[in-house]
């Protein structure tokens, strides 16, 4: 019965999603894309924070990369956009992996240090490497072509881009979905839990954690790939440390021991954002204390408050 109620809401929910661009206005449009694709960078995060137990200041490098990686493919290849988004995980996974190659040999509070020192050095380069990345005014002015597989879809169209990115963030939501539900997810979770209990069963606690911090890293890519044509920029912000600290409180915010916690997070933290700056120019003083409040007295996250609520009413 539980399950089946589940099914029934969730299929409510997709259905609703697919039906924001006849439903709604332009503007909501534009809200449920981003919505959608922050949630999928959260996602990537809460791999190796709510399932690994690391917690990464620097998250938001890969991101940005990501971003940055679609945007030079558009302005000087002109690839498909499908294409694009397969580069900017490429570039992603390789610096995911240089990174966490000297990062995931420390734990705790200098695994978080070197990974927010690692995504200040990304920003800096990007920052200064004008000749590339076009410095702080970032790079703009790329249009967006065809998406790939022989589709002929209008992508500057708001609509179809939302669509767009509904299915490629509904497949990879999947697809880290099944890489957490796999032997491999629950091993990430033994470690998160007692890391030494782990290698003392034979396991190699590093390489997993590296694996991890890969995987999060390529979807992270995918998000940015996904950023950089809804913005219609690459800028040095995506890749700065405040960047990296909406996952890390969209993951907290929804729940980080459940799935779908980053992207019920993302959504509460995108629309509180555009409700509050609509009615008060101190909408950040607003928007902090609403945010400690729900962190203070929703100690699961959102997600998993409802959750134990529901488990309550059916006793």
């Amino acid at each position: 019965m539980k399950t089946k109620v589940l099914m029934a809401i969730l299929a409510v929910v997709i259905a609703g999603l697919i039906a924001v661009p006849w439903i709604a206005s332009y503007f909501y449009v534009f809200i449920f894309t981003e919505i959608l694709i922050l949630g999928l960078f959260a996602a990537s995060f809460n791999l190796i924070f709510g399932y690994t137990g690391m917690l990464s200041f620097g998250h938001a490098a890969f991101f940005g990369i990501g971003a940055y990686a679609t945007a030079l493919v558009l302005i000087h290849l002109e690839w498909p956009f499908l294409v694009c988004l397969l580069v900017s995980m490429g570039a992603s996974a390789l610096l995911a992996l240089m990174i966490g190659f000297l990062s995931v040999r420390l734990n705790e509070v200098y695994f978080a240090m070197l990974t927010l020192a690692f995504g200040m050095m990304v920003f800096a380069i990007a920052y200064q490497w004008r000749s590339v990345t076009n410095g702080s005014d970032g790079l703009a002015g790329f249009t967006l072509g065809s998406f790939g597989l022989g589709l002929d879809l209008t992508l500057a169209n708001p609509s179809v881009y939302y669509h767009v990115v509904l299915g490629i963030v509904a497949i990879a939501a999947i697809v880290l979905y099944l890489i957490c539900r796999s032997s491999f997810g629950m091993i990430l979770k033994a470690i998160r839990q007692n890391p030494e209990r782990v290698s003392f069963a034979g396991l190699n606690v590093r390489t997993y954690r590296l694996v991890a911090f890969v995987i999060a890293g390529t979807f992270a890519g995918l998000a940015g790939g996904l950023i950089a044509p809804f913005l219609r920029v690459a800028s040095p912000e995506l890749l700065h440390w405040s960047m990296s600290a909406e996952p890390i409180l969209m993951a907290i915010l929804g729940g980080t021991g459940f799935f779908l916690g980053p992207f019920i997070g993302s959504a509460a933290f995108v629309l509180l954002e555009t409700w509050i700056t609509t009615y008060t120019e101190s909408w950040m003083l607003v928007l902090g204390i609403i945010l400690a409040m729900m962190v203070i007295f929703f100690r699961k996250g959102l997600l998993g408050t409802a959750i134990d609520w529901w488990m309550e009413v059916k006793k």
